[in-house]
């Protein structure tokens, strides 16, 4: 009977880990989360996703600046709301996700009359609304799966050539953002000369090549005696270190110091502290104008380069991660029904910043969380008065960036194999570029596709295959 004792206790004994364990699921989480957010916003190289935090700035600087300038948008606030975003998505997606602005909405705030702040946020509230549903039904990635793959790629060329243009003539002519106009040819000297502005693109050609993923030399040759082996290994040293430079941060930082040098008192206009947050009242006016004039143009551009333009070339610059149309779309679709309504700039993911910022070295979560803090700090401390800055920034700097993420995002087409392929994508191109309008690029791209199907359909193949991608 003594012996059977340890046998009773045993039981007694054996729950204490499941009383453990009934508070495993909740640890489990925890540990689980955790674990993905460092995973997600841990940096694969430190200068290498600070430098790719750079990438998007040559897109966002010039319509927050010309939005700040023409329709006295909030800038504290928006660097408040479009940081936590950056930081926010970084962490779930764990890629260098970007925030841009909507653009076809600033366009009309730029160089319309009577379409100010109201009818801004009007325009962003509905159009992050009508995405923010598409997601949630699943509709969304009903469209990007029934979108053939050569239209997807006709868009991201247009996009980026259409960077490209924006970003030469940045550098070729002096820029009002307050109107949104070239004002004459830039000068070639001068602290925002052409000659800064090409001396700048060589630097990023020299140490970042064509966007390669493996830039730096390990390797030595082992058959080469001591005396020549040594030149060799400085060299080789020498080119690890200029390879390994955060160029585009290295740029940034130089537009900085130009922009104080060229105002040093600007020093005097700087106020520390935040902006006002308040929520902005729209009148059924502008809620008519904000649909009409913002919101139905800029619906086909989120649709396809916020949403299914981001989603393809996430899956292609970063294999094995797959990233739903769901849940791009309604990311996009919180960050303006929250964010509009405290006047914060209507925002979206974008193809061109997310090839930007990996052009630069951008590879992880962390980089757009590093840009996220760095915007939440500077709308914090400096809010709007950090308009002043900016308006003296290097404008032709701004191009070089720019430039660089819009041939980085044009080059992600080149993987088009067939002429009939090609055809499509083109003519998708084309029409963007000349009318001016994806949506207008993206229909002639699907009325082209389908009829090239229909040419090469035969009574052997069903019906679906029409759509479908050619064999």
């Amino acid at each position: 009977m003594e012996s059977q004792k340890p046998q009773i206790q045993q039981p007694h004994a054996l729950q204490t880990p499941s009383e453990t364990t009934h508070h495993s699921p909740l640890s489990g989480f925890a540990s689980n989360f955790a674990g993905k957010m460092k995973t997600n916003l841990g940096f694969r190289s430190k200068w290498a996703e600070l430098n790719g935090a750079m990438g998007d700035l040559g897109t966002y600087i010039p319509i927050v600046l010309a939005l700040t300038l023409a329709d006295d948008l909030n800038l504290g606030t928006t660097l408040i709301f479009t940081g936590i975003y950056n930081i926010i998505t970084g962490a779930i997606y764990g890629v260098p996700m970007p925030v841009q602005p909507m653009k076809a909405i600033a366009a009309v705030a730029i160089s319309g009359t009577g379409f100010g702040v109201p009818e801004i946020m009007a325009a962003g509230i509905i159009t992050g609304g009508v995405l923010f549903v598409l997601g949630i039904t699943g509709l969304m990635q009903l469209v990007y799966k029934l979108i053939p793959l050569s239209v997807v790629r006709g868009i991201q060329l247009a996009q980026g050539l259409s960077f490209a243009l924006t970003a030469v003539k940045y550098v070729r002519k002096v820029q009002n953002f307050s109107t949104s106009k070239s004002m004459g040819n830039r000068h070639w000297l001068g602290l925002d000369g052409l000659v800064l502005a090409i001396v700048c693109a060589c630097f990023i050609v020299v140490v970042n090549g064509a966007g390669e993923e493996h830039r730096v030399e390990t390797e030595t040759n082992g058959d080469l005696g001591g005396d020549e082996e040594r030149p060799r290994r400085k060299k080789s040293i020498l080119r690890n270190i200029i390879f390994s430079l955060p160029s585009a941060f290295i740029i940034f930082l130089l537009g900085v110091i130009l922009a104080f040098i060229r105002k040093p008192k600007i020093v005097n206009d700087i106020k520390f502290g935040p902006s006002s947050i308040e929520v902005v009242k729209i009148s059924r006016h502008a809620w008519k104008e904000g649909f009409i004039k913002g919101a139905i143009p800029q619906l086909p551009l989120s649709i396809l380069n916020s949403v299914v333009a981001v989603c393809k070339l996430s899956s292609d610059l970063f294999p094995g991660r797959d990233f739903s149309a769901t849940s791009l779309s309604v990311t996009v679709g919180l960050m303006n029904v929250i964010g509009c309504w405290f006047g914060a700039m209507p925002s979206c993911h974008g193809a061109g910043g997310l090839a930007g910022q990996y052009k630069f070295g951008g590879r992880s979560g962390g980089c757009v969380a590093l840009l996220g803090t760095a915007k939440l700090v500077l709308g914090l401390v400096l809010g709007t008065s950090l308009v002043k800055i900016l308006n003296q920034f290097p404008v032709g700097v701004l191009g070089v960036l720019l430039l660089f993420a819009g041939i980085e995002l044009a080059m992600a087409s080149r993987d088009m194999n067939t002429k009939e392929e090609s055809f499509v994508m083109l003519t998708c191109t084309a029409v963007s570029l000349v009318g001016s309008s994806a949506a207008l690029g993206f229909v002639c791209g699907i009325v082209v596709h389908l009829l090239l199907r229909l040419r090469n359909f035969s009574r052997d193949q069903p019906l679906s295959t029409i759509w479908m991608d050619a064999p």
